[in-house]
């Protein structure tokens, strides 16, 4: 018998939450016959990308156990391969997750990949850099910038952040080139979305769908005091595409220059880009197993 060899790369840090019980939960739901399964943990920033790099060709399923860096480093690493990426989401926002319906119990997570299909998923670069999820510039890189420096995570630091930038955040002028079309708009932040949401459940652009070779670039207007609440019901209740303050536009090549921000969020990590930013899609290279 021909064992399947899977490969779990797991960031014991990310979300701040416990991996101690991940063997017992696999010899539980993987220990069988046809099943060959070893565990790498990461002990660095980026050392999950490099086992992906160094081990892929040796495994038939890489699970990326962490949230979304931790998927985004090894999903750069796979796509384009041959290799297809599980998830057992165990980060702060679980992003990607959410939007791929994927269990955020581990042991539901892992017992759904039993029954899970393989979906081959667009992915996307910012000035060179990849994502799988979301990228943005203006306020969420600046709240991404600034969660990546607290000890704290989970939503509630993640709101705390945002509510301290959110006053001194003002709007910008861009002029955005999307597919040839120019578009001169002033904004709060522009997200580039190939999944739904920023994590918990934040969905930004409802009707994204990682599969049908778009991006929806989201353009979001700064919300008025008495306007916050509603914006902030219609982020989490899957309607924000009906806020008078978000414009979505679909693309696959995107171009524009930012004034002041340098920075963007690039699946929830902060990265210095530039003012010049480029996105551009690529079409069906990242297979994943999905519920």
């Amino acid at each position: 018998m021909i064992k399947k060899r899977i490969l779990l790369i797991v960031n014991p840090i990310s979300g701040g939450r416990s991996k101690h019980n991940l063997e017992m939960l696999l010899k539980e739901h993987w220990n069988k016959e046809d099943v060959e399964y070893t565990i790498a943990y990461t002990k660095f920033p980026k050392h999950a990308g490099e086992i992906a790099k160094s081990e892929h060709p040796l495994f038939d399923l890489i699970i990326a156990v962490g949230g979304d860096g931790t998927i985004n480093e090894i999903a750069q690493v796979l796509q384009s391969t041959t290799t297809p990426l599980a998830i057992i989401p165990m980060g702060s926002g679980n992003g990607l997750a959410r939007h791929l319906k994927i269990p955020l119990n581990p042991q539901k997570a892992l017992q759904s990949l039993n029954e899970s299909n393989l979906s081959k998923l667009d992915t996307a670069t910012l000035n060179g850099h990849f994502f799988v999820s979301i990228a943005g510039i203006g306020f969420d890189s600046s709240v991404a910038a600034e969660f990546e420096k607290t000890k704290g995570r989970g939503f509630i630091n993640y709101a705390r952040i945002s509510l301290q930038k959110f006053f001194r955040a003002k709007e910008n002028e861009y002029e955005l080139t999307l597919d040839g079309s120019i578009y001169t708009r002033k904004a709060f932040m522009i997200t580039f979305a190939n999944s739904n949401q920023f994590g918990y459940n934040t969905r930004i652009s409802p009707k994204s769908d990682s599969s049908d070779s778009y991006l929806d670039v989201c353009i979001v207007r700064k919300p008025k005091a008495y306007e916050i609440p509603k914006f902030l019901f219609q982020l989490w209740t899957g309607k924000a595409d009906r806020s008078k303050l978000v414009e979505i536009i679909r693309a696959r090549k995107i171009s524009l220059i930012q004034s002041d921000n340098e920075y963007a969020n690039i699946d929830g990590e902060s990265i210095k880009v530039g003012k010049n930013i480029e996105v551009e899609l690529k079409r069906a290279n990242l297979e994943v197993l999905v519920p």
